[in-house]
């Protein structure tokens, strides 16, 4: 059993920035690819990034790429998702997830592990 907790959430002005992490309890972290996703209020859960296990491939969605960045620490046991220029339409609750695939997976099926989110305010 793997154990996800998400920190680093709050509230940021547009154009800010804020640094997501996600620690992981197990000693199998470095076997899992892991993704972010983010559920604003009223809409479906949607697809962040993903890194593979070891890190050399990520993914991103279309509306992130160029200004999140999804990297790991797999000595720590953590997933990190930095966030920059960030728009209100950014606002969500972001999930860390985990997946024994170790591919890094853009759809939320193949993720076997969840954490119970954070959330991420981008307002003025």
């Amino acid at each position: 059993q793997v154990q996800l907790v998400e920190s680093g959430g709050g509230l940021v002005q547009p154009g800010g920035s804020l640094r997501l992490s996600c620690a992981a309890s197990g000693r199998t972290f470095s076997s899992y690819a892991m993704g972010w996703f983010r559920q604003a209020p009223g809409k479906e859960r949607e697809f962040v990034a993903a890194i593979s296990s070891r890190g050399g491939t990520t993914n991103y969605a279309t509306s992130v790429k160029g200004r999140f960045t999804i990297s790991r620490d797999n000595a720590k046991n953590t997933v990190y998702l930095q966030m920059n220029s960030l728009k209100p339409e950014d606002t969500a609750v972001y999930y860390c997830a985990g997946s024994r695939l170790q591919l890094a997976t853009m759809t939320a099926n193949p993720y076997d592990y969840w954490g119970q989110g954070t959330q991420v305010t981008v307002s003025s």
